[in-house]
């Protein structure tokens, strides 16, 4: 990607090992507590917004790091394959929030691709990171995932399913990014005499 390091608002210098290490660790620790609470099932779908200029304490779009979002994307990815649960990369308003996720989780759910190739200040670096690391993947246009995690105020809610509870962590952030958790459920109906399944809420 050596043909995006000198444009505006693209980062030119690396992080160093340490700050990189805490970003991973912290990542961690947040897919850890959100996975506490939302008792994800193989096969499902957790959406991730990531701005790595707000983890790099700037203010989001305007200093993408290559090296933080594939730092952010590793960290999770790796958690996450072996539990069988999908990651969706959700890319920035530039390619109108689109999302990169494995092939196979499009075609298990309906999800129909579009053709587009994020990089650094279209999609982001996070989103980038997501194309060069799954095994076949595709972008599409809208999902509705199980649960998410907002790193830095990106908006995801567009792309979880229509009831979304907050999951309140103790671990507020990540870098300088602000980090938000959300599980869903599925929707009650009825009225007062209806009875609710506990193991579903």
């Amino acid at each position: 990607m050596a043909e995006e390091k000198n444009i505006p608002g693209v980062a030119t210098e690396k992080e160093s090992d340490e700050v990189l290490e805490e970003i991973r660790t912290q990542t961690k620790e947040v897919l850890k507590e959100l996975l506490a609470v939302a008792k994800m099932k193989p096969g499902q779908i957790l959406v991730v917004g990531c701005s790595s200029s707000e983890i790099g304490s700037y203010k989001i779009g305007s200093h993408s790091s290559e090296t933080i979002g594939q730092t952010v994307y590793k960290a999770l990815y790796e958690e996450l394959k072996p539990l069988g649960i999908y990651l969706a990369a959700q890319c920035c308003e530039h390619l109108n929030r689109s999302l990169i996720l494995e092939e196979e989780a499009a075609e298990k759910y309906g999800y129909e691709p579009v053709n587009v190739v994020p990089q650094l200040k279209a999609g982001g670096s996070f989103s980038t990171a997501a194309y060069h690391t799954l095994e076949h993947p595709v972008a599409v246009e809208h999902i509705k995932a199980h649960a998410g995690i907002d790193i830095g105020d990106t908006l995801i809610g567009m792309h979880m399913r229509d009831v979304a509870v907050p999951v309140r962590i103790q671990t507020k952030a990540i870098g300088g990014a602000h980090v938000v958790c959300a599980r869903t459920r599925l929707k009650f109906v009825g009225g007062i005499r209806a009875r609710y399944d506990e193991e579903q809420m």
